[in-house]
């Protein structure tokens, strides 16, 4: 338990300088954007943007996949188990996405007090009405599941190598935008796309009646993002080491 924790404390503390780089970074960006805009058009209107999450979802989705190959070099060849790497990379995407998701939080809460203009992610979905709590948890749950997403896409690369990763991709790709819509439209019954319709709007929270239930996408949210977790441990189990 000591190795874990070290490798915990690890992961943790060489990533908390960088997220405050990344805000620095975005604000930054977003406030240079602005000036050019203004001085531009004269238009004060026309300064503003929407869902700055997406920025964080980028930036988690990078930790995810390139947070793997130095990480588990370095590690594996001081002495930690895969295990260990695993639940380390766990603890480093529930650190980050706990912190991201504070933060997105009380800044998307604040832009839109100060712009009514500004949207967050979850106000434009859900509204402003509910808990600042309920906010971060979705947010928290959305960041882990595309740091889960990527960091076995990334393991899935390692496992089968480059060649046959980008025919997945490609064979991924064609499925979900060519034959899943076909066969939603042309093949199967029509009470059950309308099924597989009305569970996705409730997996979203909506459960009729203009009411919301966040129930529904906080378990969804974890039922996904432990599904690819487990298949990260399944494959980390048996990763080798390439040099």
């Amino acid at each position: 338990m000591k190795k874990l924790g070290t490798v915990i404390r690890y992961e943790c503390t060489t990533s908390f300088k960088y997220i405050w780089v990344f805000y620095a970074c975005v604000f930054a960006a977003i406030s240079v954007i602005s000036v050019i805009v203004f001085i531009s058009t004269g238009d004060r209107d026309k300064i503003g943007t929407n869902g700055l999450e997406l920025n964080s979802m980028i930036y988690v989705g990078i930790l995810g996949v390139f947070g793997f190959k130095e990480d588990f070099k370095m590690l594996i060849q001081n002495g930690f188990t895969r295990k260990y790497i695993y639940l380390a990379a766990l603890s480093l995407f529930a650190f980050t996405s706990a912190i991201m998701a504070a933060v997105d939080t009380i800044v998307g809460n604040g832009l839109h007090a100060v712009a009514k203009g500004y949207f967050s992610i979850f106000g434009g979905l859900y509204g402003y009405e509910h808990s600042v709590f309920i906010n971060w948890l979705w947010l928290f749950l959305a960041y882990m599941l595309v740091c889960c997403l990527l960091y076995l896409a990334i393991l899935i690369i390692n496992r089968i190598g480059k060649a046959a990763s980008i025919y997945l991709g490609i064979g991924l790709g064609l499925t979900f935008v060519l034959i899943i819509p076909v066969v939603f439209k042309f093949v199967l019954p029509k009470a059950f796309t309308e099924a597989v319709v009305e569970f996705a709007i409730k997996a979203i929270g909506f459960a009729g009646g203009n009411t919301i239930n966040f129930l529904y996408p906080i378990m969804f949210l974890l039922l996904v993002a432990g599904i690819f977790s487990l298949g990260s441990y399944l494959i980390i189990r048996r990763t080798e080491l390439k040099v």
